[in-house]
């Protein structure tokens, strides 16, 4: 693959949206912006659940079939969910049918729900990097690790905390897209505007 594709705009990107227009919007807009609010953390961390096995750009595409089918990642209304709400979810051909993952997606919903009466989701995940965007400069896809020590140990202890499809792997693909880490490519255009995004963040600037 190659380092970087030129876009008809003018501008250099990371290769893996291709020219979908969807993934590209994806890519410029959402993808490596810091993310700190509790709900919008635990909905991307239960589609990259769902997106084992799968591409990101599947799941993607059914995003909003899944905030409506899924109450919009209500934690509070999920926990609430029954057996003939789970059955109509495998009915619903708008998402990803996987009985394992819609069942899992409800144990998460209570393991989400405790971490925030404790302390907070968002404060809970930020703190493995120390509360700060991690900057990287990458210049070509194969040097872009698929884990870290970092998303193992977060892997571990949501784990613990009673979340399901939560491999390091997976976790690692969750913290690039909120941005817990900054692993646009060199030479994109968004990997300095994400690093600028955190710099705000970390001194906390609107």
């Amino acid at each position: 693959m190659t380092s970087l594709i030129l876009h008809p705009d003018g501008k250099a990107r990371c290769p893996w949206p291709g020219t979908d227009p969807l993934y590209v919007a994806y890519h410029d807009t959402d993808w490596g912006v810091p993310e700190r609010d509790d709900r919008a953390l635990f909905e991307k961390l239960l589609l990259d659940g769902f997106q084992a096995g799968l591409s990101w750009i599947t799941i993607l595409r059914k995003r909003d079939n899944f905030r409506k089918a899924f109450d919009g990642f209500d934690a509070e209304r999920m926990v609430r969910w029954g057996p003939d709400r789970l059955d109509a979810l495998m009915r619903d051909s708008g998402i990803v049918r996987n009985r394992a993952k819609i069942d899992a997606s409800v144990k998460s919903a209570r393991a989400y729900l405790a971490i925030v009466e404790r302390r907070g989701f968002s404060d809970f995940l930020w703190d493995f990097v120390d509360g700060r965007p991690v900057q990287n400069r990458f210049a070509f896809p194969a040097e872009v690790p698929a884990e870290t020590e970092v998303s193992r140990k977060l892997s571990k202890a949501l784990k613990a905390e009673g979340f399901n499809f939560v491999g390091p792997t997976i976790v690692y693909a969750f913290m690039q897209a909120v941005g817990m880490v900054n692993d646009h490519l060199v030479g994109c255009f968004r990997h300095d505007e994400c690093a600028e995004l955190a710099r705000r963040d970390s001194v906390g600037e609107t």
